[in-house]
């Protein structure tokens, strides 16, 4: 295991130990008893502050699940249809492609419950650090993190700064304003440098070029010029980011050395388990493919419309698994029927049963993050990428076209493009932004969050007809509005 992820495993663990000593009542009366941990005794050193929000950034960890997958499945470009008896799951998942949720659904009261426990969380250690500057603004930077999740799923939530009480509901614009306020009194505070995993300037920098983006769509007025002198300043950031050699060069199962990373969240196969894409999109069968340790589950593919948007010479097409599979031996591997196990890019149900023949091989499958070879375990040491440079670049150039800046915006696109072989466009245009966000930052989390500032989000597609607006926002979980009657449902729930 690389030194870093030691590294930072050691400070999770002794996050533990101080959230621990900050949070839990003492049995031993013959000590000291603190509701916080005395400034004079600890967080002297970086190490420690580092410490002492660990339990912050652990939390993060969530995210691979809770909201990688409503901001995925919801769009153009994932499908987890049901196969045969697998993948039902009470219709959760064929409500998340058709855009049929309810506030009964259960894993949009998981994203709810993700985000607002890590709201909570930090909260509680806002208390534990209050003597420290440093500490507490990177708290909040970490907050208005959450937030931005917050704000992007369900717009109008309720702002919880202490957990003393149920808080009600406030607009969406009053969120926005919050997280703008939290991050840009915070941002001075933050470690300037590259410090793997932890919310710099420069990722703190860039979730405030985000919300700038999103400008129009979470407070109804655009931001196109502090989205583009934002994003910008990360951009030529004194930290130096570069692009990689290859896009799929940020997913290796070591990332953590990607000079185009900005912010990525750790993992560990053995530490810090929860990143485990392969075993959510690849064939049972695909065991034998990589020497993998557990069956993989045979569900998260693309749709065909999604997988044929690349060009045949563009090096980001790798990222898929299509056709024929092979053993690791090379013999070709068959399916549960005993049949050609071979993936093809389109299928006409979203809902097959065993008497349908392409129930096991329907869609293009993924292996954009590296896929480890000869694991044991079902989780893999990826790191998973939030922030990078690829995106940042696309940004500024959809809010320079924004700005009427063409040229800016072009030349943007095509640094992109020409680092996955892909002939230069010699114009551009809105729709050409988002296809090429879509091709560089496929099943990186981003994708609902595009459609729906580019206004495609509720376009009718193959197995999606509900052209309802309103499903721009996710209900607030009626498990929530119940605890809380101070909560106010969204618009068309």
């Amino acid at each position: 295991m690389n030194n870093i992820k030691k590294n930072i495993s050691k400070v999770l663990s002794a996050a533990v130990v101080v959230s621990a000593l900050a949070l839990q009542s003492c049995t031993d009366l013959t000590e000291p008893v603190y509701d916080a941990i005395p400034a004079d005794q600890f967080l002297k050193t970086d190490a420690q502050v580092a410490a002492a929000l660990g339990p912050a950034y652990s939390g993060m960890r969530g995210i691979t699940w809770d909201w990688f997958n409503p901001s995925e499945a919801t769009s153009d470009e994932l499908i987890v249809p049901t196969r045969g008896g697998d993948w039902f799951d009470n219709g959760d998942w064929l409500a998340y492609s058709r855009h049929t949720w309810t506030p009964q659904h259960g894993p949009i009261n998981g994203m709810w419950g993700f985000i607002f426990g890590n709201i909570s969380q930090v909260n509680q250690l806002l208390n534990v650090v209050k003597t420290n500057k440093a500490a507490v603004d990177e708290l909040r930077a970490i907050r208005a993190f959450y937030y931005f999740m917050a704000v992007d799923a369900f717009g109008n939530v309720p702002i919880v700064t202490d957990n003393t009480s149920s808080a009600a509901t406030k607009s969406r614009a009053e969120v926005y304003a919050f997280i703008e306020k939290e991050l840009t009194e915070a941002i001075p505070s933050l470690p300037a440098g590259k410090a793997y995993s932890r919310m710099t300037q420069d990722a703190a920098t860039m979730l405030l070029a985000k919300l700038y983006l999103n400008a129009g769509v979470y407070k109804g007025s655009p931001e196109w010029q502090k989205a583009y002198d934002t994003i910008d300043k990360v951009i030529k950031s004194k930290n130096g980011y570069s692009l990689a050699a290859t896009t799929l060069a940020n997913f290796t199962t070591q990332n953590q050395s990607s000079p185009e990373a900005i912010f990525n969240i750790p993992f560990d196969s053995f530490l810090a388990g929860g990143l485990n894409f392969q075993m959510r999109t690849l064939h049972y069968a695909n065991q034998q493919t990589y020497g993998l340790g557990n069956a993989p589950w045979n569900g998260f593919c693309t749709l065909a419309d999604f997988y044929n948007s690349f060009d045949k010479d563009d090096a980001r097409s790798k990222m898929w698994l299509v056709g024929q599979q092979y053993s690791a031996s090379g013999a070709p591997l068959k399916d549960a029927k005993d049949q050609p196990l071979a993936f093809i890019p389109d299928f006409n149900k979203d809902q097959m049963t065993d008497a349908d023949p392409e129930f096991q091989v329907a869609g293009v499958r993924s292996q954009k993050y590296e896929i480890q070879r000869n694991n044991p375990n079902g989780d893999q040491d990826n790191d998973y990428v939030f922030f990078r440079l690829a995106d940042a670049i696309l940004m500024r150039a959809e809010a320079a076209f924004r700005l009427g800046k063409t040229a800016d915006a072009l030349a943007d696109v095509n640094t992109i493009r020409a680092r996955s072989l892909v002939a230069p466009l010699k114009s551009v245009t809105a729709a050409d932004i988002l296809a090429e966000r879509g091709r560089e930052l496929a099943w990186e989390g981003w994708r609902r969050n595009d459609m729906i500032r580019f206004g495609t989000f509720s376009t009718s597609r193959k197995f999606m007809k509900v052209v309802d607006k309103t499903r721009e926002l996710f209900p607030i979980p009626q498990a929530r509005i119940d605890a809380n009657p101070l909560l106010k449902q969204n618009p068309g729930y």
